[in-house]
């Protein structure tokens, strides 16, 4: 990555940081999906017990419960491993189209774009840096909210149960795979919509399509219809970083500058 790449990288991320509805948007959004409704899974079954036969059906259809844990324990482990990796799909998504849906149309809204087109840098590795500075940005706001996250259910699964309870290899395959490559498809086609937007609200409209899929997604976890096991996420991951590869190469290649022009 040469320096005007990295200018423009610092720029973009500069902009959301200095944007303080955009920035509580990215810090509260995570936090109440990661630490919030964990919380009440957990605390639910430990303070109204009449609850916990609705959590019974949902754990009995796991592919591997340890019979020789508590009720409580059965449930925090079916919320950590399967259903919160879920969210983990969201919350990339979320957070990149905040800035790859202004990435180009707020360059035209404030009138900065000409100064863009007019840097040493050809257009498809402009394009690049709008890429990777929503993926920098989304791939970072996914680990804060993976390390808070383990934090806070932690001390409260040692508070209600006495022990802790650790992740297991799903999180490793949603954190390094699933997650990054969902995340790189969304950006991709959201900053490719950018260009062709009149506004960021159209450009953040087209974003909300992609998470249709995920949110199903989760609604199967919940639900008990579809749980997620490991060798799933490697094949969806695989496909999906193949997908967003793809997808970015295709991108750079057919973008013009009459796309921005228009």
């Amino acid at each position: 990555m040469n320096m005007p790449m990295a200018a423009i990288i610092k720029k973009d991320l500069g902009g959301i940081t200095s944007n303080k509805r955009m920035f509580y948007t990215l810090l509260i959004v995570p936090m109440v999906m990661t630490v919030v409704l964990p919380t009440v899974f957990i605390f639910i079954p430990y303070f109204v017990p009449e609850e916990e036969e609705g959590f019974l059906k949902m754990v009995e259809m796991l592919p591997h419960l340890e019979l020789d844990e508590s009720m409580h324990k059965s449930i925090i482990r079916m919320v950590l491993n399967y259903i919160l990796p879920v969210f983990f799909l969201i919350i990339p998504i979320m957070s990149s189209s905040v800035m790859s849906a202004s990435s180009f149309v707020g360059e035209k809204e404030k009138r900065t774009l000409e100064t863009l087109l007019y840097s040493p840098l050809p257009l498809k590795q402009i394009f690049m840096a709008k890429v990777a500075a929503s993926l920098w940005l989304s791939m970072s706001v996914s680990a804060i909210s993976f390390l808070v996250m383990s934090i806070v259910l932690e001390v409260e699964t040692l508070l209600t149960t006495g022990s802790f309870i650790m992740p297991d290899g799903k999180w490793l395959i949603v954190m390094l795979l699933v997650s990054p490559a969902v995340s790189l498809i969304a950006i991709t086609l959201t900053v490719r919509a950018s260009a062709k937007a009149k506004s960021v609200e159209d450009a953040q409209q087209g974003a909300v399509f992609l998470l249709l899929p995920v949110i199903f997604l989760v609604a199967g976890q919940f639900t008990g219809i579809l749980l997620v096991d490991t060798w799933i996420l490697v094949l969806v991951g695989g496909l999906c970083a193949l997908l967003g590869l793809w997808l970015l190469k295709k991108s750079m290649g057919s973008f013009q500058y009459e796309t921005l022009l228009k």
